[in-house]
């Protein structure tokens, strides 16, 4: 288009050369668009054969194109399909029915113990993301089943209704008593209503049920923290490194133990630790002060000395550059020692 343009131009048509140049990016739009829509449909099959080669059937993945399709109906979706970076959706599903049905799993179904899993799942996400009235209006008392005196529960809890809350746990837990992320619950619900002390038992028990989950430890070291005591403060730094070295990515769990190891004067730690927190939170520019300061606190032939550098020279930092660093540092810190004027 942009050819034509520059051609017309010079055939001495300068108004239709504008419009076919300004034209150029509207239908190099066209063009990404329909790419896009392609890269999209291809995706959808590649879904259908991921489920099948994991034994499970297709038949959800159309239903769930199936919610979109009434949606389109009424908007302005069919009227301009070529200006959507997805297909539409009755689109999807007839390219996707014809794979789904002839797949060998097609007729697959969950099981009732999936189906309870998925059921308490919901439960969880209603009680914590919705209103507690609207979680209470969804699973009303007269529903006596396990997810929905779950639902009630956190509601309750949400609601600022402790006590009740804490009585709808504890029926749960008199049924399920080796359930971790019942416990789990009790002890955030104890744990933020301020006392941190008392959420203790609760939060340890989730680990023992569950010792591999990281957040479960997270969770009662943040307890352990927050008790203020010398003693579990150091418990509070091992469930953290346990709980970290299975999920480094975790940021609460480096912010955590930055706050541990400033407690106990490890000051070096600390900056380590607020280093790898800015640095799970894709925060370069943070991580590198953190980590540069971190470097001239610890121990040079230590494990921690090298992951503080690793996190400098992945911020895109040369050798040359943390010299230098280094260098400031030195006269800041000799100037720092030095005797004011007239001593």
């Amino acid at each position: 288009t942009m050819a034509l343009g520059a051609l017309a131009a010079l055939a001495g048509a300068p108004d239709a050369g504008a419009a076919l140049l300004a034209s150029s990016q509207y239908f190099g739009t066209l063009g990404a668009l329909r790419y896009m829509q392609s890269q999209e449909g291809e995706a959808d099959i590649t879904g259908a054969r991921a489920l099948e080669r994991a034994g499970e059937s297709g038949r959800g993945l159309v239903e769930f194109f199936e919610n979109f399709r009434s949606q389109e109906v009424f908007s302005d979706a069919r009227r301009f399909p070529y200006f959507r970076s997805h297909p539409l959706s009755s689109q999807r599903i007839s390219a996707l029915r014809g794979p789904v049905e002839r797949a060998s799993h097609y007729g697959n179904t969950d099981s009732e113990e999936r189906i309870a899993q998925h059921a308490l799942v919901l439960a969880k996400i209603h009680g914590f993301m919705d209103h507690p009235n609207n979680t209470l209006r969804l699973y009303p008392s007269s529903d006596t089943s396990l997810p929905a005196r779950y639902a009630r529960a956190i509601a309750w809890y949400k609601d600022g209704q402790t006590a009740k809350a804490l009585e709808g746990v504890d029926a749960l837990l008199a049924e399920q008593p080796e359930n971790p992320y019942l416990w789990e619950l009790k002890g955030q619900i104890i744990f933020e209503e301020g006392r941190p002390a008392e959420a203790l038992d609760a939060h340890k028990k989730a680990v023992e049920l569950m010792p591999e989950a990281p957040l479960l430890r997270i969770n009662y070291a943040h307890a352990l923290l927050e008790t203020g005591d010398a003693e579990k403060i150091v418990k509070a730094e091992t469930e953290l490194k346990y709980a970290l070295a299975r999920e480094d990515d975790n940021p609460m769990g480096w912010r955590l133990l930055s706050q541990a190891y400033a407690s106990q004067g490890k000051e070096g730690e600390a900056r380590l630790a607020s280093a790898e927190y800015w640095f799970a939170l894709g925060q370069a520019k943070q991580a590198n002060e953190f980590a540069l300061r971190a470097r001239d606190m610890l121990d040079r032939s230590s494990i921690e000395w090298r992951r503080a550098t690793d996190i400098v020279l992945s911020s895109g930092a040369s050798e040359s550059d943390i010299l230098e660093a280094e260098r400031r540092n030195e006269r800041r810190r000799s100037q720092q020692v030095l005797p004011p004027n007239g001593a």
